[in-house]
């Protein structure tokens, strides 16, 4: 489950392990925040010669983990787990490191806590969307929303669709197919750069994207899709039943969905 924590405001690309029952976070964005350095990945190339001229294990014993970029596709990133970031963050001097060190312990505690107890993570969120002033009809929407696309990967999970390209790739389709933009399309009309697309949704929006990921997921069901092409389909398929809902109600409004409003410009 890969996805981005916020430190200070500046976000972190992270993965939760379920089988090591961990967190592992980009080096390079780590990096990113504790020197400011406009190059992370220069810092990184020369710290990590260093260190291995040091004969330090840590170098030798991080893993990469196919993380998303900002140009919107998934490359093979440097990662550690919190352990080895504690190790790492005393390679670099930084006055965050002490305040970083704590942030790491918090991530991973929450994570345990909710793993315990799933209610937790549903406060957490409501409480957040409610500090950023979103309504209540909305937030009731956005949490309906995760609980469907739950679904619909627990489905694409069981008919063998990996994570990382080939799940973002079906989202693309069905994005594509019942709104008219890929999901990068999407994000730049409504000036999106690494913002979630779904926190910038209107009510309208998420509930087609809903109709069309529950679709999907119901019809995968129904066929057990057997590879990938298949799953292209029948996500093409969940697309198009939420297509014809939105021209069906353009149609009676004389009005597109699908614009460039979002939560920057007073959606709420």
């Amino acid at each position: 489950m890969s996805q981005l924590q916020n430190f200070n405001d500046k976000p972190v690309r992270t993965a939760w392990s379920e089988e090591q029952n961990k967190w592992y976070f980009s080096i390079v964005d780590v990096i990113g925040v504790l020197t400011d350095s406009p190059k992370p990945n220069n810092y990184w190339k020369v710290l990590k010669h260093r260190l291995l001229k040091e004969g330090s294990e840590l170098v030798t014993n991080c893993n990469q983990l196919k993380m998303l970029s900002s140009d919107g596709k998934f490359y093979k990133t440097d990662v550690a787990d919190t352990e080895q970031l504690f190790r790492l963050i005393q390679s670099i001097p930084s006055p965050k490191a002490e305040p970083f060190k704590v942030w790491l312990a918090q991530v991973g505690s929450e994570r345990l806590d909710e793993m315990e107890d799933p209610e937790i993570s549903i406060d957490r969120a409501l409480e957040n969307y409610r500090r950023l002033g979103y309504s209540e009809n909305w937030i009731n929407q956005r949490l309906k929303s995760i609980e469907i696309r739950k679904e619909l990967t627990d489905e694409w999970k069981r008919v063998g669709v990996q994570e990382g390209v080939q799940f973002a790739t079906l989202t693309d389709i069905i994005t594509k197919t019942w709104s008219g933009f890929s999901t990068k399309e999407y994000k730049i009309l409504k000036g999106l750069k690494k913002e979630n697309l779904r926190d910038n949704m209107t009510n309208t929006e998420l509930i087609l994207n809903m109709l069309a990921e529950a679709s999907t997921k119901d019809i995968s069901s129904a066929t057990n899709p057997t590879n990938l092409e298949e799953s292209k389909n029948v996500a093409q398929q969940g697309g198009n039943v939420a297509k014809v809902a939105r021209k069906e109600l353009e149609s009676k409004t004389g009005q597109k969905v699908v614009t460039s409003s979002n939560a920057k410009k007073g959606l709420k």
